[in-house]
């Protein structure tokens, strides 16, 4: 079951649903909206090798006249929020459609497992032919809050639990498993 702008509300209100910083006006009828966060990051490669723990990367600051990601630029992106989901609600990452409409993609895999805790690594790919200029603090995203069936079981607690800032893949240390 999805979850209303007012069940929203009260669970931000009881503790039990935890956004920080949270802006109530993001609040809409079936989802939050969040915020691009301060940073960017770009892979530097040019093959990524999914076995390796050291693909490197540039981390950009995105100052404070915006930045232009460039036709066809793949980057990765943090919201400002950082979010903590109880073990009986998870959530859907979906782009915002006012950005969807100028050829920005915005996903994160499209999915939070109950139990997650940290900021959320966008993925921005400009499918555009143009570049378009994002803004630290602008409305990037939304989460769709669902009810499990019952707490899980196995809440996650997977390798980018209490992440903090844009993440690059941690796709090789399934390979140690």
């Amino acid at each position: 079951m999805i979850l209303s702008d007012g069940t929203i509300k009260k669970l931000i209100l009881k503790g039990k649903l935890v956004v920080e910083p949270y802006d109530e006006s993001h609040v809409q009828a079936s989802s939050i909206d969040l915020t691009l966060g301060g940073e960017l990051l770009f892979y530097k490669t040019d093959c990524i090798d999914v076995k390796s723990e050291t693909i490197p990367v540039e981390k950009v600051v995105i100052p404070q006249e915006g930045f232009l990601i460039e036709p066809k630029a793949f980057v990765l992106a943090t919201t400002s929020e950082y979010i903590k989901l109880p073990e009986d609600i998870t959530a859907f990452v979906e782009g915002r459609s006012s950005l969807g409409r100028l050829g920005l993609f915005i996903e994160n895999a499209g999915w939070v497992d109950a139990g997650f805790e940290g900021q959320i690594t966008l993925e921005l790919y400009n499918a555009n032919s143009c570049p378009i200029r994002l803004y630290r603090g602008m409305r990037i995203c939304q989460i769709v809050l669902a009810k499990l069936d019952r707490k899980a079981q196995n809440p996650y607690r997977g390798k980018y639990h209490r992440q903090v800032g844009a993440t690059p893949s941690k796709i090789f240390l399934d390979f140690k498993l």
